[in-house]
């Protein structure tokens, strides 16, 4: 009998990491303390100002559909926030507002994709990329990286790589899940790159904010063509409401919008209008502070995992996780995180959610519980590692 599902949907993985948090959740039900560094959100709840103008905005009634491409209001903050931040001018009318970071991907797939084409993406990767691609037909070309080269897509692996089917290129900087940014330099030699044949480079900048002891360059310093993809979610710490963004080129901004008006014709009126507040500065000095608060966790559990055995080759520059190697260790990385689930009631991500260039020998934790929670985790793992056999 023929399968009674598309063959998309089958060829779309889930990510393992959700076995592993059903677990969880169920030894937390069971009465278990179990100690969360396996999701890529911030503990923190949505910042005040942020809350009490969503509030303002249902009393006001502003609960309908609001134009494809977002509120102008918005729409002309961010451009003001690139202003501000990163010194490049954008035009409001370039700015899409999306249903999250993941719907700005599914526009940008969409628009520059055909099936049977695909992109160039670094594996290690954030693994919903190349689920997006198979959405729309297309495919992901998964292009070894590791630290030798910060885990990232460079020009020569661009030239290595491309071939008559692709049709671009998408980074991340800061990266899921190592955490490393990319320099102007590194930019520009990745746009010439794409520019050369006539493809396009599309840019994950979600974890821009959140970088330690320097900022992350915007492709748009040096790229006025590339594709831009952003989110409220981790920086301005909304990931329930719901709410992104993308930059495109001035003549990708009409199909754009059609795809808009067609896959979610507007992304959430609350939240567009509660997001308005995260460009205030009250709001931005609160994210700043929990930016330092980041750094402090990464600057505590990174010297930690070093000292206990774990190999991080490259200390990550933003985001807030730690992409360690477990070969020290033996044995694979699933096995590995099951092992201090059920032993230790601590959960963090095997290497297999991110792509297939080593994964079974790498492990995500993410630093989104506080200090004292990260140092019982230590205490964990170090009785752990006692109790595994690899």
């Amino acid at each position: 009998m023929a399968h009674p599902y598309s063959a998309r949907s089958r060829a779309i993985e889930p990510f393992h990491v959700m076995a592993l948090l059903a677990r969880a959740n169920e030894l937390q039900a069971a009465g278990h303390d179990v100690i969360h560094l396996e999701i890529g959100e911030p503990d923190f709840t949505t910042a005040a100002p942020i809350v009490e103008a969503g509030q303002a905005a249902l009393t006001a009634g502003h609960t309908r559909y609001t134009a494809a491409r977002g509120l102008p209001a918005l729409r002309e903050a961010i451009a003001g926030f690139y202003a501000q931040r990163y010194g490049v001018t954008v035009d409001p009318g370039r700015i899409l507002i999306t249903p999250g970071g993941s719907g700005a991907l599914l526009l940008a797939s969409s628009l520059l994709v055909d099936p049977g084409k695909h992109w160039l993406l670094a594996d290690p990767g954030y693994p919903c990329n190349r689920h997006f691609l198979r959405l729309v037909e297309g495919g992901a070309q998964l292009v070894p990286v590791g630290p030798e080269v910060n885990y990232q897509l460079t020009a020569e692996l661009v030239d290595r790589h491309w071939d008559q089917d692709t049709v671009g290129a998408l980074v991340a900087s800061p990266a899921n899940p190592t955490g490393t940014v990319l320099s102007r330099d590194d930019l520009a030699s990745l746009s010439k790159a794409t520019r050369e044949r006539n493809g396009h480079l599309v840019v994950d900048e979600i974890y821009h904010g959140l970088t330690y002891g320097m900022d992350a360059p915007s492709v748009l310093e040096v790229d006025d063509s590339a594709f831009v993809l952003n989110s409220f979610s981790k920086y301005f710490g909304m990931t329930g409401w719901r709410l992104g963004w993308l930059v495109a080129p001035p003549e990708a901004v009409a199909d754009l919008e059609k795809l808009a008006q067609n896959l979610y014709i507007s992304a959430p009126s609350m939240a567009q209008h509660a997001a308005l507040a995260c460009f205030e500065p009250d709001t931005l000095a609160i994210f700043e502070q929990r930016r330092a608060e980041f750094a402090r966790r990464r600057d505590y559990l990174l010297p930690a995992l070093r000292e206990l055995g774990f190999r991080i080759a490259v200390e990550p520059q933003g985001a807030f996780y730690l992409y360690a190697d477990i070969s020290a260790f033996g044995g694979d990385a699933f096995a590995f995180c099951q092992h201090f689930l059920e032993t230790e009631h601590l959960a963090f991500t095997p290497g297999l959610d991110f792509g297939r260039h080593l994964a079974g020998h790498h492990v995500r934790f993410a630093y989104t519980q506080s200090l004292p929670r990260l140092e019982e985790a230590v205490q964990r793992i170090a009785r752990g590692l006692r109790s595994w056999r690899g």
